[in-house]
């Protein structure tokens, strides 16, 4: 104990930031949930997103040398904020009902996209080391913010069905379905485009559809389901 020096300075990474930036935005997601600006919640949850794709990114690109697991344990603990509390008070506070059966049915959904989530995020810590593959375990765990925020985003929402995406994805995080990675470029370049269109407050919007959110929901249902098929 006495060999290791515990200044914050001497863990810290450039990727470590970016978790930070993960963390941040999903924080202020959950104000803005807090707070009934719903959209801006969604956008928030999406940029979380984009921050979490590349923390591992940069570490690989900067040498990190991360013997202790700081990087990996700051990043899990940034995903949970941004991606399981930040969804639970997402969807808690789109459905905003009175007292009684209902609401409690919501909050205990809440509670099961942050108890999977958790789950599925320290399974992925102990086992990161001792599994030669190359896919997740599970549905990744931004998958559930991206397909709630995308959903509210596309002008297609509804409440009821939203709630029974939040329990199919949340089981599928901490199921033992293998989940291949990210690896078709044009396909993430169009996901990038579409994100950058989402984000930046331009019109997209026809007949009530936000064009660039329903695609990126499609992209990812899709990505769900395809995944969740094959053997």
């Amino acid at each position: 104990m006495n060999n290791i020096n515990t200044e914050i300075k001497s863990f810290i990474a450039i990727s470590d930031i970016i978790s930070l930036l993960n963390m941040s935005s999903g924080f202020l997601s959950i104000i803005s949930s807090i707070n009934n600006n719903l959209e801006l919640a969604a956008i928030l949850m999406i940029i979380a997103i984009m921050f979490d794709s590349v923390d591992g990114w940069v570490a690989r690109k900067t040498n990190r040398q991360d013997e202790l697991g700081f990087g990996k344990n700051i990043d899990s603990l940034s995903d949970i904020i941004s991606f399981g509390v930040a969804p639970a008070i997402f969807i808690y506070s789109c459905i905003n009902t009175t007292p009684g059966m209902f609401q409690t049915i919501v909050i205990l959904i809440s509670l099961l996209i942050v108890v999977c989530g958790v789950l599925r995020l320290t399974r992925y810590n102990v086992i990161s080391d001792k599994i030669n593959t190359d896919d997740f375990i599970g549905f990744p765990i931004p998958g559930i913010s991206f397909v709630l925020s995308t959903y509210y985003l596309s002008g297609f929402f509804n409440p009821y069905l939203a709630l029974a995406l939040c329990v199919i994805i949340s089981l599928l995080m901490i199921c033992n379905k293998k989940y291949s990675k990210f690896d078709n470029i044009p396909l993430i370049t169009i996901s990038v485009v579409l994100i950058l269109l989402l984000i930046i407050p331009i019109n997209t919007t026809f007949y009530n559809v936000n064009v660039p959110a329903a695609l990126l929901l499609l992209f990812c249902l899709y990505y769900l389901i395809i995944n969740l098929i094959k053997q």
